[in-house]
């Protein structure tokens, strides 16, 4: 018996994002530098697959820096973490290594700036993520008020309306944020603004390439983890663009094929952390039950690299 026909369409850029590579980078360096076991402080990035994989390799992930003993090194993870953890690890003489992703840093840097120059911080974000918990913690209490709607920008409450600032989390949807700086800009005419907007470049260019597939699609799956905030807003950002289904699927055991029945096209992209293999594993799936033709629509390319700290750069 034949197997149905099925386009499938590839979105480019999609997967891993230089800061994702750096950090995977970083731990598997320190592995080579310094042995098994190497502490992990948080999920490195948030991928259960890449994960699991670095701590068959010798990689420890714990919750809290007090997890981890004194001899060992410990790494903190890409979405950074409040100034209060690399001061504990100080404190303790641990070795330690920041892998925050370098895009992270720079909102961090920002804040610090706006902070200094007596600037109190609206920060738009989800609450409770990581990424959103070390910006935040880069600041005392209260000089940082997160904001995760629109709603929100209405009800907060400021020291001083005429010395604000706004910093965004890197992953977040742009066209979610946009509404939400507009809605800050009318409340708050003279809140200041980053230089370049603090969305990652792979967060947009990945959320582009979503709006071009989208259109085109029956159903689109995102190869990416629950607890990836870029991997959830391509589900949000291809529902919005006119996919009627759009899902996540952190591997092709989780694709419900009783939910495409019928379907003629399919996008496929992945989270800023999700690897190429778990896209392929995706593609071949498709491979089993239909007769696929692939297209890549590329949207951007992206060059983008960064170094890994000087403290493994000999290892």
């Amino acid at each position: 018996m034949s197997k149905p026909q099925l386009k499938l369409y590839l979105a480019a850029p999609r997967g891993f994002c230089a800061g994702v590579d750096r950090a995977i980078k970083i731990v598997e360096l320190a592995l080579q530098k310094w042995g098994a076991p190497v502490y992990v402080r948080h999920e490195i990035v948030h991928n259960k697959f890449v994960v699991d994989s670095l701590g068959v390799q010798g990689a420890i992930f714990v919750h809290e820096l007090d997890q981890c003993p004194d001899d060992r090194p410990v790494i903190f993870s890409a979405h950074g973490v409040p100034k209060s953890v690399p001061n504990a690890a100080k404190a303790r003489n641990l070795v330690f290594v920041d892998a925050t992703c370098p895009l992270v840093s720079k909102v961090h840097i920002e804040a610090e700036r706006h902070y200094e120059n007596g600037l109190q911080m609206i920060m738009i974000g989800h609450a409770g993520h990581p990424e959103t918990v070390g910006t935040m913690g880069q600041l005392p209490e209260d000089e940082v008020l997160l904001v995760e709607t629109e709603a929100d920008v209405a009800l907060v409450e400021v020291r001083d309306a005429s010395r604000l600032a706004y910093i965004t989390q890197t992953t977040l949807s742009v066209d979610d944020t946009a509404g939400m700086v507009a809605a800050l800009q009318k409340r708050f005419p003279k809140i200041m603004g980053p230089h370049k907007e603090d969305i990652c470049y792979a967060t947009t260019n990945r959320q582009e390439a979503v709006k071009a597939i989208a259109p085109l699609s029956d159903a689109l799956l995102v190869v990416g983890a629950p607890n990836s905030s870029n991997s959830k807003r391509l589900v949000e950002v291809a529902s919005r663009a006119g996919c009627c289904y759009a899902q996540l699927v952190q591997r092709a055991t989780d694709i419900d094929w009783r939910a495409l029945d019928g379907i003629k096209s399919v996008g496929i992209t992945a989270g800023a952390s999700a690897p190429d293999v778990l896209i392929q594993e995706v593609v071949d799936a498709f491979s089993k039950h239909y007769e696929v033709t692939v297209e890549t629509v590329e949207t951007a390319q992206e060059n983008v690299s960064f170094k890994v700290p000087r403290i493994l750069r000999d290892a």
